[in-house]
């Protein structure tokens, strides 16, 4: 071939070019939307497109007449860019006249309906109906960190560093040896540290266990109440709790204290309530699968406080005695609304949470 000549290659480079610029102005000027032009640029310049693929070949050109196709090839480049830009300006100012010279709003129409209101969660609303239930007995209501020193969860509660009680509430820890607390009986230990005797607190709150199943949760709530005084006695933390279950599920409502031990009092006792779900008008249960037949159910965990937690937080227990009670917040509210799942009440599901 003499030099100058035109190799096939190149002749058939250079018609895919020309054929691509005649092309492509009507390729754009027929997209009407934003869409349809995006694509049919991408289908030019796109990785896969049409002037990529004819890039492809350039290897089979003459060493002598790529510069001379390189140049049309980036000046066809430019003239697709160029193209696109002003067609893409184009139809936004056609779409935002056409949106100027639209028909008005009619103002008439009716409103759309309103969106329905929501509702404070299950777990909010029994946590309020608790707090007022122990307000209007006289209790007030005490705050503490949800992360605090294992001294004040564990230590000055009795509990001694290698006590089992620790081993079955295992929880979240830090570095810096503090604990996602476990219950909210670490507000007695800041309370009783920050004031003197006589009180009387609740202390709703957040705890943090390692437990994960249809009855427990890794993040629960807690309610824990305590009286401090001199010649507090059993006979009057059982007239509170029996005052408490009175107003909460109804008057007439039977307690049963069953010892049980806690390290943070002596004695400990379980409390059971009559079965709200098979109690009868007159007063007896004929026994449901809720309570399994009993009669009972177990709602809450409490007793005498220990002279090791006064002697631990200042306070002479010689002089001072004191009660303390505690239960969780979801158990109560499932034994209310019936709810057999405790992981229901943290799902969010919006068919759940409207039945309440």
């Amino acid at each position: 071939m003499s030099e100058g000549a035109i190799s096939p290659v190149q002749s058939n480079l250079l018609a895919s070019l020309d054929a691509l610029r005649t092309d492509f102005a009507r390729r754009f000027e027929a997209a009407t939307t934003e869409q349809v032009l995006r694509e049919e640029n991408a289908k030019i310049l796109g990785k896969k497109g049409e002037l990529t693929q004819i890039l492809k070949q350039m290897g089979s050109v003459p060493g002598d007449q790529r510069k001379a196709i390189g140049e049309r090839v980036n000046t066809l480049r430019k003239e697709v860019e160029d193209a696109f830009a002003a067609r893409l300006a184009a139809i936004a100012r056609a779409k935002r006249e056409a949106d100027l010279h639209a028909p008005p709003f009619d103002l008439t129409l009716p409103a759309r309906e309103a969106l329905p209101l929501g509702h404070r969660h299950p777990i909010t609303r029994m946590r309020e109906d608790l707090v007022t239930i122990f307000r209007s007995l006289g209790f007030a209501v005490h705050d503490g960190p949800d992360v605090d020193l294992e001294e004040n969860n564990f230590t000055k509660l009795g509990f001694p560093p290698d006590h089992p009680a620790i081993d079955e509430q295992d929880s979240f820890w830090t570095t810096s040896g503090h604990v996602l607390r476990t219950h909210t009986s670490n507000v007695q230990v800041h309370a009783m540290m920050g004031q003197k005797p006589p009180f009387a607190f609740i202390a709703p709150g957040t705890c943090y266990r390692r437990d994960d199943d249809v009855t427990h949760s890794p993040m629960f709530h807690q309610i824990e109440g305590f009286l401090v005084d001199e010649k507090v006695t059993l006979t009057q933390l059982r007239g509170v709790l029996s005052e408490f279950a009175a107003r909460l599920y109804g008057e007439g409502t039977k307690v049963r204290f069953r010892a049980s031990y806690f390290p943070f009092v002596e004695p400990g006792a379980e409390v059971d309530v009559q079965c709200v779900f098979c109690k009868q008008p007159d007063g007896t249960n004929k026994g449901c699968n809720v309570c399994k037949h009993s009669g009972w159910i177990e709602i809450l965990g409490c007793g005498m406080i220990d002279p090791r937690v006064f002697e631990a937080c200042g306070i002479d227990s010689e002089r001072y005695t004191g009660f303390a009670f505690g239960m969780g917040i979801e158990r109560v509210a499932m034994l209310r609304y019936g709810i057999p799942d405790i992981r229901l009440l943290f799902e969010n599901d919006p068919r759940f949470l409207a039945q309440f």
